[in-house]
């Protein structure tokens, strides 16, 4: 089985993690030795999906802290909000890479250890807690999302949010793992998810790796599918989820979600509840990332446009909440999610 991201030694050791730009072809780790390479794995897709981003900087902020574990305490806690401001910059959509990095901010502030070096290892404990915590969410997803799954059905997916997006069995496909632990015989069809592709090369190969029946669509098929009725629910995961319900995921999420309304499909989305953003009241505050006009133009090194063409290129869209039949989190299942339903969800018990 694969690891999508692991540390390796104590606070002076390193973070490693599965390279997905290199699949599915190739299963290959890549060493982060600096601050700069995890800011720089998280820029470029080695690592994403927005659990797994979370897990990253945590480990990512732990890295960039070594240097500074002799200094003076006072300098120490500096470094951390200089290296945490630094590697929030490296996305800006998925709500849990900024949820991390405060929780290690937070615990930075509160330890009253009065050495760096101790600070530092309390750090890399939270960072190991953070991803044990993943993990565990994780498993209860897939066993809450379980439970709207019966045997024969098919499912559609987009974009992957699979162990490869996790620390543990992902959020979306942990549901599918599930049901088919469960002894569910389910089918999946996943988009491709143009222009990086996740669908193609991630999603198809952890479900293979998991002996689950997938069928690859292009984006373009998802409404014909639907049609002809190879299709029984829809389940997406989320980068960033307002109060309101209004989810942020991979760009065509949203016309995956209209399609699932207009065919009378249910259509359902798995997140930690930590990709829960109440301070926005819905999904127009939401950050919507821009990435490079070359994954369109160029994508993995053939150019399939004319020089000089403009191009607009979001990495993501946001799915209204009245299009959400349901959200699958940790702590259970919102039915047609609303603000006040949300709150209640995740107001501590």
């Amino acid at each position: 089985m694969y690891k999508t991201l692991f540390w390796t030694g104590d606070a002076n050791g390193k973070l490693s993690l599965i390279d997905q730009t290199r699949l599915p072809l190739h299963v290959e780790n890549t060493v982060c030795d600096s601050v700069e390479d995890v800011w720089n794995a998280i820029k470029v897709l080695k690592v994403r999906g927005a659990p797994a981003i979370g897990v990253a900087a945590a480990y990512g902020l732990v890295t960039g802290l070594q240097p500074f574990r002799n200094s003076a305490a006072n300098q120490f806690r500096s470094e951390v909000e200089r290296v945490a401001a630094y590697l929030a910059g490296s996305r800006p959509t998925a709500v849990n890479l900024f949820w991390a990095l405060n929780r290690m901010q937070s615990v930075a502030t509160s330890c009253n250890a009065s050495s760096s070096a101790a600070i530092h290892d309390r750090l890399l404990a939270e960072a190991r807690l953070i991803e044990t915590e993943d993990q565990a969410m994780c498993s209860s997803i897939g066993r809450h999302g379980s439970t709207l799954i019966t045997s024969g059905m098919s499912l559609l997916t987009h974009c992957n949010a699979g162990g490869l997006a996790t620390a543990g069995d992902g959020t979306a496909l942990a549901v599918m793992f599930q049901a088919a632990a469960d002894g569910k015989n389910i089918h999946v069809f996943a988009d491709e998810t143009r222009p990086l592709l996740q669908g193609a090369r991630l999603t198809t190969w952890e479900l293979q790796q998991r002996g689950i029946p997938v069928t690859l669509i292009c984006d373009n098929m998802a409404a014909q599918v639907m049609k002809e009725g190879r299709i029984q629910m829809v389940i997406t995961g989320a980068d960033r989820i307002a109060a309101n319900g209004d989810a942020a995921n991979k760009i065509g999420t949203y016309g995956v979600a209209l399609l699932a309304k207009y065919h009378g499909i249910p259509f359902c989305v798995a997140a930690p509840s930590s990709t829960f953003d109440l301070s926005l009241p819905d999904g127009s505050g939401i950050p919507i990332e821009q990435r490079a006009s070359e994954e369109i133009t160029c994508g993995f090194g053939t150019q399939t446009a004319p020089d000089n063409t403009t191009v607009y290129n979001p990495a993501f869209d946001v799915t209204p909440a009245e299009l959400i039949t349901a959200i699958i989190t940790e702590r259970g299942i919102i039915r047609s999610p609303k603000t006040q339903l949300i709150r209640d969800h995740l107001a501590p018990d």
